[in-house]
Protein backbone atom coordinates (compact mmCIF):
# COMPACT_ATOMS: atom_id res chain seq x y z
CA UNK A 1 0.00 0.00 0.00
CA UNK A 2 2.96 2.38 1.21
CA UNK A 3 4.53 1.54 -2.41
CA UNK A 4 1.46 2.12 -4.42
CA UNK A 5 1.22 5.72 -2.56
CA UNK A 6 4.27 6.40 -3.28
CA UNK A 7 4.53 5.44 -6.84
CA UNK A 8 1.10 7.47 -7.32
CA UNK A 9 3.32 10.23 -5.84
CA UNK A 10 6.25 9.97 -7.81
CA UNK A 11 3.79 9.55 -10.92
CA UNK A 12 2.31 12.53 -10.68
CA UNK A 13 5.55 14.81 -9.79
CA UNK A 14 6.71 13.00 -13.10
CA UNK A 15 3.28 14.12 -15.00
CA UNK A 16 3.72 17.70 -13.19
CA UNK A 17 7.14 18.18 -14.53
CA UNK A 18 6.05 17.07 -18.00
CA UNK A 19 3.41 19.95 -17.86
CA UNK A 20 5.89 22.66 -16.33
CA UNK A 21 8.62 21.62 -18.55
CA UNK A 22 6.10 22.14 -21.43
CA UNK A 23 4.34 25.60 -20.47
CA UNK A 24 5.39 28.06 -22.86
CA UNK A 25 7.61 30.91 -22.04
CA UNK A 26 5.34 34.15 -21.71
CA UNK A 27 5.97 37.32 -22.77
CA UNK A 28 3.80 40.53 -21.67
CA UNK A 29 4.10 43.15 -24.11
CA UNK A 30 2.78 46.47 -23.31
CA UNK A 31 2.07 49.69 -25.12
CA UNK A 32 -0.24 52.62 -24.86
CA UNK A 33 -1.47 53.19 -28.41
CA UNK A 34 -3.85 51.71 -30.80
CA UNK A 35 -3.46 47.91 -32.88
CA UNK A 36 -3.59 49.53 -35.87
CA UNK A 37 -0.45 52.43 -35.91
CA UNK A 38 2.89 51.59 -36.63
CA UNK A 39 3.54 50.85 -32.89
CA UNK A 40 0.51 48.23 -32.26
CA UNK A 41 1.10 46.48 -36.24
CA UNK A 42 4.86 45.81 -34.99
CA UNK A 43 3.70 44.18 -32.01
CA UNK A 44 1.29 41.96 -33.64
CA UNK A 45 3.84 40.76 -36.12
CA UNK A 46 6.56 39.99 -33.54
CA UNK A 47 4.09 38.12 -32.13
CA UNK A 48 3.51 36.10 -35.16
CA UNK A 49 6.62 35.20 -35.91
CA UNK A 50 8.33 34.49 -32.81
CA UNK A 51 5.31 32.30 -31.70
CA UNK A 52 5.55 30.28 -35.58
CA UNK A 53 9.32 30.39 -34.74
CA UNK A 54 9.70 29.14 -31.66
CA UNK A 55 6.54 26.30 -31.99
CA UNK A 56 4.95 27.01 -28.97
CA UNK A 57 7.70 27.39 -26.12
CA UNK A 58 7.19 31.42 -26.48
CA UNK A 59 3.61 32.96 -25.88
CA UNK A 60 3.70 36.99 -26.50
CA UNK A 61 0.47 38.47 -25.28
CA UNK A 62 -0.10 42.10 -26.82
CA UNK A 63 -1.44 44.67 -24.27
CA UNK A 64 -2.43 47.60 -26.29
CA UNK A 65 -3.99 50.46 -25.63
CA UNK A 66 -2.75 51.20 -21.95
CA UNK A 67 -4.91 47.72 -20.95
CA UNK A 68 -1.97 47.30 -18.74
CA UNK A 69 -0.13 50.38 -17.77
CA UNK A 70 -0.24 54.20 -19.03
CA UNK A 71 2.33 55.94 -19.89
CA UNK A 72 4.41 56.65 -16.28
CA UNK A 73 3.65 53.32 -15.28
CA UNK A 74 4.74 50.99 -17.87
CA UNK A 75 8.34 51.57 -17.18
CA UNK A 76 8.15 50.77 -13.50
CA UNK A 77 6.16 47.91 -14.50
CA UNK A 78 9.07 46.54 -16.57
CA UNK A 79 11.56 47.26 -14.29
CA UNK A 80 9.51 44.95 -11.77
CA UNK A 81 8.85 42.41 -13.73
CA UNK A 82 5.24 42.37 -13.68
CA UNK A 83 5.50 42.89 -17.86
CA UNK A 84 8.17 41.83 -19.89
CA UNK A 85 8.64 43.82 -23.04
CA UNK A 86 7.59 47.68 -23.82
CA UNK A 87 8.11 50.04 -26.95
CA UNK A 88 7.89 53.24 -24.92
CA UNK A 89 9.14 56.61 -26.86
CA UNK A 90 12.27 57.88 -25.92
CA UNK A 91 11.10 60.82 -24.38
CA UNK A 92 10.11 58.46 -21.42
CA UNK A 93 13.96 57.47 -20.97
CA UNK A 94 14.73 61.49 -19.48
CA UNK A 95 12.32 60.89 -16.50
CA UNK A 96 14.06 56.92 -15.78
CA UNK A 97 17.67 58.74 -15.63
CA UNK A 98 18.64 58.45 -18.78
CA UNK A 99 18.57 62.18 -20.48
CA UNK A 100 20.69 61.69 -23.28
CA UNK A 101 17.23 60.22 -24.87
CA UNK A 102 16.06 63.33 -24.53
CA UNK A 103 17.89 64.79 -27.23
CA UNK A 104 15.61 62.87 -30.01
CA UNK A 105 12.64 65.49 -28.57
CA UNK A 106 14.44 68.45 -29.70
CA UNK A 107 12.87 70.31 -32.56
CA UNK A 108 13.83 69.98 -36.22
CA UNK A 109 16.46 67.78 -34.65
CA UNK A 110 16.17 65.24 -37.73
CA UNK A 111 14.72 66.15 -41.39
CA UNK A 112 14.11 63.00 -42.47
CA UNK A 113 13.59 59.46 -41.66
CA UNK A 114 17.22 58.89 -43.45
CA UNK A 115 18.82 60.97 -41.00
CA UNK A 116 16.82 59.48 -37.88
CA UNK A 117 18.13 55.72 -39.27
CA UNK A 118 22.04 57.15 -39.59
CA UNK A 119 21.69 58.29 -35.83
CA UNK A 120 19.87 55.11 -34.47
CA UNK A 121 21.19 52.04 -36.40
CA UNK A 122 24.75 53.30 -35.58
CA UNK A 123 27.13 53.87 -33.18
CA UNK A 124 25.27 56.71 -31.19
CA UNK A 125 22.28 54.30 -30.90
CA UNK A 126 24.35 51.64 -29.25
CA UNK A 127 25.85 53.57 -26.75
CA UNK A 128 22.69 54.99 -25.91
CA UNK A 129 20.87 51.49 -25.97
CA UNK A 130 24.62 50.24 -23.70
CA UNK A 131 23.31 53.46 -21.02
CA UNK A 132 20.06 51.46 -20.30
CA UNK A 133 21.54 48.15 -18.92
CA UNK A 134 21.74 49.91 -15.49
CA UNK A 135 18.44 50.36 -15.24
CA UNK A 136 17.67 46.83 -15.68
CA UNK A 137 16.69 47.12 -18.97
CA UNK A 138 17.51 45.39 -22.32
CA UNK A 139 16.95 47.12 -25.60
CA UNK A 140 16.37 45.20 -28.12
CA UNK A 141 15.22 47.43 -31.37
CA UNK A 142 14.20 51.13 -32.72
CA UNK A 143 10.93 51.32 -34.08
CA UNK A 144 9.92 54.44 -36.25
CA UNK A 145 6.66 56.83 -36.12
CA UNK A 146 6.65 59.73 -37.49
CA UNK A 147 6.84 63.45 -37.40
CA UNK A 148 5.27 65.77 -34.81
CA UNK A 149 2.53 68.49 -35.86
CA UNK A 150 0.61 70.82 -34.08
CA UNK A 151 -3.07 70.33 -33.91
CA UNK A 152 -5.88 73.07 -32.31
CA UNK A 153 -9.38 74.45 -32.49
CA UNK A 154 -8.28 77.51 -34.22
CA UNK A 155 -5.75 77.84 -37.35
CA UNK A 156 -2.05 77.60 -36.69
CA UNK A 157 0.12 79.41 -38.97
CA UNK A 158 3.33 81.22 -36.81
CA UNK A 159 5.04 80.42 -33.59
CA UNK A 160 2.41 83.63 -32.29
CA UNK A 161 -0.58 81.24 -32.76
CA UNK A 162 0.30 78.63 -30.18
CA UNK A 163 0.99 81.79 -27.35
CA UNK A 164 -1.11 80.56 -24.59
CA UNK A 165 -2.39 77.66 -25.41
CA UNK A 166 -2.55 74.76 -23.45
CA UNK A 167 -0.73 71.74 -25.35
CA UNK A 168 -0.23 67.91 -24.42
CA UNK A 169 3.19 66.56 -24.42
CA UNK A 170 5.17 63.37 -22.92
CA UNK A 171 7.31 64.04 -19.86
CA UNK A 172 10.39 65.56 -20.87
CA UNK A 173 12.14 68.67 -20.12
CA UNK A 174 12.63 69.40 -23.91
CA UNK A 175 9.87 69.25 -25.00
CA UNK A 176 8.79 71.56 -21.66
CA UNK A 177 11.24 74.58 -22.56
CA UNK A 178 9.75 73.62 -26.81
CA UNK A 179 6.67 75.07 -25.61
CA UNK A 180 7.79 77.55 -23.48
CA UNK A 181 9.60 78.75 -26.68
CA UNK A 182 6.72 79.77 -28.55
CA UNK A 183 5.01 80.81 -25.85
CA UNK A 184 2.38 78.01 -25.27
CA UNK A 185 1.97 76.52 -21.81
CA UNK A 186 3.16 72.84 -21.47
CA UNK A 187 0.40 70.57 -19.98
CA UNK A 188 2.01 66.54 -19.19
CA UNK A 189 0.11 64.06 -19.65
CA UNK A 190 -0.52 60.26 -20.56
CA UNK A 191 -1.21 59.28 -24.36
CA UNK A 192 -5.06 57.76 -22.94
CA UNK A 193 -6.22 60.78 -21.53
CA UNK A 194 -5.49 63.22 -24.93
CA UNK A 195 -8.66 62.57 -26.00
CA UNK A 196 -11.15 63.25 -23.05
CA UNK A 197 -8.72 66.48 -22.26
CA UNK A 198 -8.85 67.85 -25.84
CA UNK A 199 -13.16 67.17 -25.88
CA UNK A 200 -13.63 68.80 -22.37
CA UNK A 201 -11.27 71.51 -22.94
CA UNK A 202 -8.68 70.88 -20.44
CA UNK A 203 -5.63 70.84 -22.94
CA UNK A 204 -6.69 73.37 -26.19
CA UNK A 205 -4.08 71.59 -28.58
CA UNK A 206 -1.50 68.44 -29.46
CA UNK A 207 2.06 67.65 -30.94
CA UNK A 208 1.47 64.01 -32.32
CA UNK A 209 2.38 62.41 -35.38
CA UNK A 210 -0.68 61.52 -37.83
CA UNK A 211 -1.32 57.79 -36.95
CA UNK A 212 -1.47 58.37 -33.45
CA UNK A 213 -3.76 61.38 -34.20
CA UNK A 214 -6.04 59.23 -36.01
CA UNK A 215 -6.20 56.38 -34.11
CA UNK A 216 -6.68 57.80 -30.85
CA UNK A 217 -9.65 60.02 -32.73
CA UNK A 218 -8.11 63.18 -31.07
CA UNK A 219 -8.18 64.44 -34.69
CA UNK A 220 -12.20 64.90 -33.73
CA UNK A 221 -12.23 67.22 -31.34
CA UNK A 222 -9.45 69.38 -33.19
CA UNK A 223 -10.63 71.07 -36.08
CA UNK A 224 -7.04 72.28 -37.50
CA UNK A 225 -3.81 70.73 -38.06
CA UNK A 226 -0.71 72.67 -39.16
CA UNK A 227 2.21 70.21 -40.77
CA UNK A 228 5.12 71.78 -38.90
CA UNK A 229 7.45 67.95 -39.09
CA UNK A 230 8.71 69.95 -36.02
CA UNK A 231 9.86 66.99 -33.91
CA UNK A 232 10.57 63.30 -34.34
CA UNK A 233 8.63 60.49 -32.37
CA UNK A 234 10.62 57.22 -31.98
CA UNK A 235 10.49 54.12 -29.83
CA UNK A 236 12.91 51.75 -28.04
CA UNK A 237 11.82 48.51 -28.08
CA UNK A 238 13.10 47.42 -24.57
CA UNK A 239 13.24 43.97 -21.85
CA UNK A 240 13.68 43.55 -18.70
CA UNK A 241 17.44 42.37 -18.37
CA UNK A 242 16.91 39.92 -16.07
CA UNK A 243 14.21 38.00 -18.01
CA UNK A 244 16.30 38.43 -21.01
CA UNK A 245 19.62 36.78 -19.45
CA UNK A 246 17.37 34.04 -17.70
CA UNK A 247 15.89 32.64 -21.32
CA UNK A 248 17.54 29.95 -22.65
CA UNK A 249 20.48 30.76 -25.45
CA UNK A 250 18.13 29.04 -28.42
CA UNK A 251 15.42 31.35 -27.29
CA UNK A 252 17.26 34.62 -27.15
CA UNK A 253 18.51 34.27 -30.74
CA UNK A 254 15.01 33.67 -32.04
CA UNK A 255 13.81 36.28 -30.69
CA UNK A 256 16.78 38.36 -31.31
CA UNK A 257 16.13 37.92 -34.77
CA UNK A 258 12.25 38.56 -34.75
CA UNK A 259 12.77 41.57 -33.13
CA UNK A 260 15.40 42.73 -35.85
CA UNK A 261 12.88 41.43 -38.84
CA UNK A 262 9.86 43.48 -36.59
CA UNK A 263 11.88 46.26 -36.40
CA UNK A 264 12.59 46.49 -39.99
CA UNK A 265 8.64 46.23 -40.59
CA UNK A 266 7.65 48.59 -38.21
CA UNK A 267 10.29 51.18 -40.55
CA UNK A 268 8.77 49.90 -43.78
CA UNK A 269 5.13 50.96 -42.54
CA UNK A 270 5.76 54.23 -40.59
CA UNK A 271 6.16 56.45 -43.61
CA UNK A 272 3.02 54.79 -45.18
CA UNK A 273 0.85 54.77 -42.35
CA UNK A 274 1.12 58.18 -41.50
CA UNK A 275 -0.04 59.64 -45.00
CA UNK A 276 -2.84 56.92 -44.59
CA UNK A 277 -3.87 58.47 -41.17
CA UNK A 278 -3.58 62.10 -43.03
CA UNK A 279 -5.86 60.93 -45.61
CA UNK A 280 -8.00 59.33 -43.90
CA UNK A 281 -8.40 62.86 -41.39
CA UNK A 282 -8.82 65.11 -44.73
CA UNK A 283 -11.62 63.10 -45.96
CA UNK A 284 -13.30 63.05 -42.28
CA UNK A 285 -14.07 66.92 -43.20
CA UNK A 286 -13.50 66.80 -39.49
CA UNK A 287 -9.91 68.24 -39.63
CA UNK A 288 -8.33 71.33 -41.67
CA UNK A 289 -4.75 70.34 -42.95
CA UNK A 290 -2.44 73.03 -43.29
CA UNK A 291 1.25 72.98 -44.82
CA UNK A 292 2.84 75.83 -44.51
CA UNK A 293 4.98 77.94 -46.39
CA UNK A 294 8.59 77.68 -46.80
CA UNK A 295 8.45 81.26 -44.66
CA UNK A 296 6.09 79.95 -42.35
CA UNK A 297 8.66 77.02 -41.64
CA UNK A 298 11.78 79.10 -41.15
CA UNK A 299 9.40 80.85 -38.77
CA UNK A 300 9.19 77.65 -36.76
CA UNK A 301 12.55 76.81 -36.52
CA UNK A 302 13.89 80.31 -35.77
CA UNK A 303 11.38 80.15 -32.97
CA UNK A 304 12.52 76.68 -32.04
CA UNK A 305 16.04 75.82 -32.75
CA UNK A 306 17.62 77.79 -29.79
CA UNK A 307 16.13 75.27 -27.52
CA UNK A 308 18.82 73.18 -28.69
CA UNK A 309 21.34 75.23 -27.34
CA UNK A 310 19.72 76.35 -23.80
CA UNK A 311 18.87 72.27 -23.19
CA UNK A 312 22.79 70.87 -24.29
CA UNK A 313 23.51 70.82 -20.74
CA UNK A 314 20.87 68.23 -20.38
CA UNK A 315 22.29 65.68 -22.63
CA UNK A 316 26.21 67.09 -23.43
CA UNK A 317 26.95 69.31 -25.72
CA UNK A 318 29.28 66.31 -27.54
CA UNK A 319 26.18 64.12 -27.98
CA UNK A 320 24.67 67.17 -29.97
CA UNK A 321 27.85 67.67 -31.79
CA UNK A 322 27.58 64.10 -32.76
CA UNK A 323 24.22 63.92 -34.19
CA UNK A 324 25.12 67.14 -35.89
CA UNK A 325 28.03 65.96 -37.37
CA UNK A 326 25.97 63.03 -38.81
CA UNK A 327 22.64 64.24 -40.11
CA UNK A 328 24.67 67.58 -41.47
CA UNK A 329 22.35 69.85 -39.41
CA UNK A 330 22.26 73.79 -40.21
CA UNK A 331 20.97 75.74 -37.41
CA UNK A 332 20.11 78.48 -40.43
CA UNK A 333 18.49 77.10 -43.55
Amino acid sequence: MVMRTLLAAILALTVTSSFAAEAPIVIKFSHVVAVDTPKGKAAEYFKKITEERTKGRVKVEVYPNSQLYKDKEEMEALQLGAVQMLAPSLAKFGPLGVKEFEIFDLPYIFDSYAEVEKVMKGPIGAKLFTKLESKGIKALGFWENGFKNFSSNKPIRTPDDLRGMKVRIQSSKVLDEEMRAVGALPQVMAFSEVYQALQTGVVDGTELEPSNLYTSKAFEVQKHLALTNHGFLGYAVIVNKTFWEGLPADIRATLTTAMNESSVYANQIAKQETDKALTAIKASGKTTIYTPTAAERAAFRKALIPVHQKMASRFGQDLLSEIYKETAFKPVE
